[in-house]
């Protein structure tokens, strides 16, 4: 929390994002009431156009299309083996998003035969897409006041963003639609697998629901295999769309174990679950890092620093500790704008750390009843994560504010791996009034 007196919403406390870094009051509003509202355009790394090239690789605009269901739903109508899609960043499920996919196979003829699909371009290429092979997103959004005029909202809204000019920083947490835009339970499953326990991850999946996240289809279903445990009687109880709680079920049915009907999923779709809880417990631990007055600018003892490259971009991979022997050069150059602090996301690499920062990372990981060597995951090897470290904090960028007649636009545009909803929630303020814990007077 901030000067604001506002507190994040129960929704966003539970995954870790527990301050707001302006002191602004905000204007709350309705976000995503419909994909047209939401638009993102990836900034993309186009892989080489080669004419014998064994890849395609498809631009393509999608309205409310989750990116794993995409890549499965294109692999089955182009023929193709079942995870045979690729992309390089994830996109929203409400939202028209405009992106790269490929894949190894036959260019397709003519339209993709996909609802909500349209093919922008398709060409072959030298290489296929992987994760992080492109620079970014930008995007165009669509807020509705709640019980203010779009005019009255945007006072508040341009008031938030000077502050932001002002502050140069916004936290670079996790956004909600990291844990699952409909049922954000993909941490659960990730913290159950970090532990070595696959079937608490299988029954994570297959039955948890958050409160506040009704899911009116699948409650049902969720609720009578949570009491009978029968899994060919789930698979006739959870609706036909529900294609990823069914692959499990199916291999459950047959018979198989928990780690088995895992491998029912796809591999990316796995290692998200092991992701999110990485991002988790980055989100928890800069939080905490900040309530005990941490500045998202300053080096701390414990952090590490990540060096920018010539074209911008900082290095996750090049992380400098910061111990008390440099605590200085590493405040200087991130002053300079040389480098940037960042924390950690956990893996069986990351050292837990010295000074606040470690003690912070240490006390957590013991309340999640883990350890970085959990990481590992011997029973899943293929979605075992060695760690690495992301910045705490994103340079504010250009934001245009714009009133229509129902609400107000915002547009501008974030790095790969920023969230367009976390700098939105420091305008919007969803939370209700509360008692300050930070002074708005702080280091930033």
């Amino acid at each position: 929390m901030t000067g604001s007196g506002r507190v994040p919403p129960a929704s966003e406390r539970s995954i870790g994002l527990e301050f707001y870094v302006t002191t602004t009051p905000g204007a709350p509003a309705s976000l995503k009431q419909s994909a047209d509202e939401f638009r993102v355009t990836e900034i993309s790394n186009y892989p080489w156009p080669e004419a014998a090239g064994p890849y395609v690789v498809l631009r393509i605009a999608s309205r409310d299309w989750e990116q794993h269901e995409l890549g499965a739903a294109l692999a089955r109508r182009l023929g193709l083996a079942p995870h045979a899609v690729a992309w390089s960043g994830t996109k929203d499920r409400r939202a028209v998003a405009e992106r790269l996919l490929s894949y190894r196979g036959p260019l397709p003829e003519g339209d993709l035969g996909l609802p909500g699909v349209e093919l922008l371009e398709a060409y072959r290429a030298r290489d296929g897409l992987v994760l992080g092979h492109h620079y970014g997103n930008a995007f165009e959004i669509h807020v509705v006041p709640d019980g203010a005029s779009p005019e009255s909202a945007r006072e508040h809204y341009d008031a938030t963003a000077a502050e932001l000019r002002r502050l140069g920083v916004v936290p670079n947490f996790f956004g909600p639609q990291r844990f699952g835009e409909v049922r954000p339970i993909t941490h659960r499953v990730g913290r159950a697998l970090v532990r070595g326990d696959p079937e608490g991850a299988v029954d994570a999946y297959l039955v948890e629901r958050p409160e506040g996240t009704p899911d009116a289809r699948g409650d049902s279903a969720r609720a009578a295999y949570a009491e009978h445990r029968d899994a060919a009687r789930a698979l006739r109880e959870f609706p036909p769309d529900y294609r990823f709680e069914r692959a499990l079920l199916e291999r459950l049915a047959r018979g198989q174990n928990a780690t088995q009907a895992l491998r029912g999923l796809s591999r990316e779709l796995r290692l998200l679950f092991v992701h999110a809880f990485q991002a988790y417990v980055f989100n928890r631990w800069l939080s905490e890092r900040w309530s005990a007055g941490g500045s998202l600018s300053v080096p701390l003892v414990g952090d590490r620093v990540l060096r920018i490259g010539r074209d911008g971009t900082v290095r996750a991979h090049e992380g400098i500790p910061v111990s008390e022997d440099n605590v200085a050069e590493c405040r200087d150059l991130v002053a300079r704008g040389g480098a940037r602090v960042a924390g950690p996301l956990v893996g069986y690499e990351t050292p837990v750390g010295e000074g606040p920062s470690g003690e912070i990372l240490a006390r957590l990981l013991e309340a999640e009843g883990v350890t970085p060597a959990g990481f590992r995951l011997p029973f899943a090897p293929e979605i075992s994560s060695k760690g690495a470290w992301r910045a705490i904090a994103l340079d504010v960028p250009p934001i245009s504010v714009r009133p229509d007649a129902l609400g107000v636009w915002f547009r501008f545009a974030l790095p790969k791996g920023a969230y367009a909803t976390v700098v939105l929630r420091e305008f919007l303020k969803t939370g209700s009034t509360g008692p300050a814990d930070r002074a708005s007077s702080n280091s930033y």
